[in-house]
């Protein structure tokens, strides 16, 4: 079909995924900020990054599997992508259970971590007790939601995220201000969800309406199934993982200048999330494309779908960050009754939207480089954006802005590393059309 309507026919979908994923995580804080309590926001936004761990592990089969996936349709190979796709659901169970317990057994460590107070430890600790029970759904949901997109099956890979997450947002206000739960009950709301959406993506196999497979006799290791998946798996997750971690520092340091400020910064990361998550799913919906122009050698219309796609996700940016800015004030005030916590929160919204409006470009650059199969690229850009860049930043602006240069370290980042992706599509794109040439030749 025309370039325009395959990008716009598959990153729809993602999108909308993305917007429920983006709804499931303001919701939590939203209600949990209708009961006018800041101490309980602030520990939301302490757990919200310690959660995320989970879902950074299952990008690993997530991100890989995609990946393969899509290239391997390209090359005709049916078989062995049911081998690719049962790898990844198993592994999602097994380390999903691992997660879960090694949650349980170090909570308390994790709790020190994080730079929980006096005033929110046990707020924060029941809610991770409880989420810690949904570990291989949480992986499952993750994972399918972009895997099942390599066949082409964008709708149905957005249903199961759909369903599990409006599920969550209904259950959010009946259990924490109908029960009177709190934050336990936003916890439960999100145990649910999660294990309805896994429970969606078990059934579309099962009844035998995929070219892929998650029985356990297609089930290898074998064939570079599992080095082929954790190649470009690992580097995603990194980026992912590194997120965790780079928002339990802010968190960290935040903590300095009191809960407030604390409180602040994390509904700010709310707002920025509403651009980020939107483009985030733009990049994903188009990486099966191009994986599958990769493994069929069609340079000519990779290039197309590139040049639209970045086209596109411009725009987009700077629409989402447009509306954001415009809207800032009410957006915070949505989560934050508190004068000093709003305050906080508008003040660093207004930072980090100043760069936002390139998070399509470089999710779009980023997933491109996935889709190629760049392991080492996409590691490098995973470590970049969220460690090597932005952790230092954090430190060194504190140091010379304070609670300000904490939040201008987003920035910089997004800055630096849109800049370094751009570098390292260009010559990986050059490497692989050389190498493609060079074959032919020989």
């Amino acid at each position: 079909m025309p370039v325009p309507q395959a990008v716009l026919r598959n990153a729809i979908p993602a999108m909308a995924a993305m917007l429920m994923v983006l709804i499931y995580n303001l919701a939590d804080t939203f209600f949990i900020g209708q009961t006018h309590d800041a101490l309980k926001v602030t520990a939301i936004s302490l757990a919200t990054p310690v959660f995320i761990i989970f879902m950074s592990v299952g990008t690993v089969f997530c991100i890989g599997g995609t990946s393969v996936i899509s290239r391997a349709l390209g090359e005709g190979r049916t078989e062995y992508t049911k081998k690719v796709c049962s790898f990844c659901m198993w592994s999602c169970v097994a380390v999903g259970i691992i997660l879960s317990a090694l949650f349980l057994i170090f909570m308390d460590q994790i709790l020190m971590w994080v730079g929980t107070s006096e005033d929110t430890w046990e707020m924060t600790k029941t809610y991770l007790t409880i989420v810690a029970f949904c570990g291989p759904f949480a992986l499952l949901s993750n994972c399918y939601n972009n895997v099942i997109r390599a066949e082409g099956q964008s709708t149905k890979a957005m249903m199961g995220q759909l369903i599990g997450n409006l599920l969550n947002v209904i259950l959010d206000p009946i259990l924490i201000s109908g029960f009177g739960m709190g934050v336990a009950g936003a916890a439960v709301a999100t145990v649910i969800g999660n294990v309805i959406g896994g429970g969606y993506y078990i059934g579309y196999f099962l009844r035998g309406n995929s070219v892929l497979s998650i029985h356990i006799k297609d089930f290898t290791m074998r064939e570079k199934v599992c080095c082929s998946v954790l190649a470009i798996g690992i580097p995603a997750s990194l980026g992912s993982l590194l997120m965790s971690v780079s928002q339990i520092i802010v968190n960290n340091r935040m903590a300095g200048y009191g809960d407030m400020a604390l409180a602040g910064i994390g509904v700010a990361m709310k707002v920025m999330m509403i651009t980020g998550m939107i483009c985030i799913g733009f990049g994903q919906g188009i990486q099966p494309l191009l994986g599958y122009c990769v493994g069929a050698e069609l340079w000519e219309r990779f290039k197309q779908i590139m040049k639209f796609s970045l086209t596109a996700a411009l725009l987009l940016g700077a629409v989402m960050t447009g509306i954001c800015y415009l809207f800032k004030d009410g957006i915070a005030g949505m989560f934050l009754k508190n004068a000093d916590a709003l305050q906080y929160a508008v003040r660093f919204t207004s930072i980090f939207l100043s760069t936002s409006i390139l998070f399509g470009i470089f999710y779009v650059l980023n997933n491109a480089l996935q889709a190629m199969g760049a392991a080492v690229s996409a590691f490098i850009i995973s470590l970049s954006r969220q460690g090597i860049i932005y952790i230092p930043a954090i430190f060194i602006l504190q140091a010379l802005l304070r609670e300000n240069g904490i939040a201008w370290a987003q920035p910089v980042a997004d800055i630096l590393s849109t800049g370094l992706v751009l570098l390292l599509f260009m010559r990986s794109l050059k490497q692989m059309q050389g190498c493609i040439g060079d074959e032919k030749e020989h």
